[in-house]
């Protein structure tokens, strides 16, 4: 049973499940899905503009906030087409390889989010405790190699887990918990030994969504730290708010993503709308907030802005 289903799987099509209990409605709850995914993509997309059309935002802080908005936009798309043809078109199917292909993306721009902080948290840390030596450590080219082991180690991270998904046979069911794939609502499908796919979940979550909050942690430590060894407290204020978006953008990103997994943990027979709810705020939440976070916070960033959509008024000045 298990190799017939193993080889059949590929012509399976996954049922995703909308909103439980307003599925007549699904048509009305389309237009906040949308107007959340215009924000995103627009908002992310003009950060990304501003910074390359800006020659004084080509420094590092910028460079890793572009990087940021470019997970923010990728992460968007890859749950876009999944969703609006569910809510707008009432399509629940997907295909077995489409799937697979959400996963990846998912997951990936999920952990390259959280490695970007990662990466913009040491950005904070050299711009603040080591000031003097700023521009000779984040160079463009170790900016680069950072941008690029990101790349590396989110791809490599999520790969295996999809392989080890792969083998396994799907016979349970075939609906799922949400308008989008995520790893660990499908592997509640399977009906096989998932002790290899659990604990490399394990491992993973460790490396990943666990090591890179403590790294954030113990960077702002070190930041409070000298932070508090300056005389003036109008520099202490000033350094502190030059966190501030920093901050901000990862409660926005860690607070739903501990939500999502303490709801799969340890509310399993809660209402099914709670984890619907839970998981489109983690997947939408950091992508619509970040470039609203960012716009509002960084004076560069507003007046790049105005200069893009304003030239003419800045012309006549």
């Amino acid at each position: 049973m298990s190799e017939e289903t193993n080889t059949t799987q590929d012509m399976f099509y996954f049922i995703l499940m909308g909103i439980p209990g307003y599925e007549a409605s699904h048509i009305w709850i389309s237009i906040p899905f949308c107007c959340l995914y215009t924000i995103s993509i627009l908002g992310n997309t003009t950060i990304l503009t501003v910074i390359r059309t800006e020659p004084a935002l080509h420094q590092p802080m910028y460079l890793f906030l572009s990087m940021l908005a470019f997970t923010d936009l990728g992460l968007t798309l890859t749950t876009l087409p999944t969703v609006m043809q569910l809510f707008c078109f009432n399509i629940p199917e997907i295909s077995f390889e489409a799937c697979f292909a959400q996963i990846f993306f998912i997951h990936t721009f999920s952990f390259m989010e959280s490695s970007v902080l990662l990466a913009m948290s040491f950005d904070r840390y050299v711009a603040i405790c080591r000031p003097l030596h700023y521009a000779s450590i984040l160079t463009n080219k170790v900016i680069g190699r950072i941008g690029l082991a990101i790349i590396c180690r989110c791809v490599l991270a999520v790969l295996p887990s999809l392989f080890l998904l792969k083998r396994l046979p799907f016979c349970l069911s075939h609906h799922l918990s949400h308008s989008y794939w995520l790893h660990q609502d499908m592997i509640r499908l399977v009906c096989a030994d998932i002790r290899v796919n659990s604990w490399y979940g394990f491992v993973l979550v460790l490396l990943i969504v666990v090591m890179d909050p403590l790294l954030i942690v113990l960077s702002y430590a070190r930041i409070l730290r000298s932070v508090l060894g300056l005389a003036s407290v109008t520099e202490r204020l000033r350094a502190l708010n030059n966190c501030l978006s920093h901050i901000l953008a990862v409660l926005v990103l860690y607070v739903p993503m501990v939500g999502v997994s303490m709801t799969h943990r340890f509310a399993k027979h809660a209402s099914p709308l709670v984890h619907v709810i839970m998981a489109n705020i983690y997947l939408l939440a950091p992508p619509v907030m970040n470039p609203i976070i960012y716009s509002a916070k960084t004076k560069k960033i507003r007046q790049g802005i105005f200069r893009l959509f304003f030239p003419k008024n800045i012309l006549s000045r």
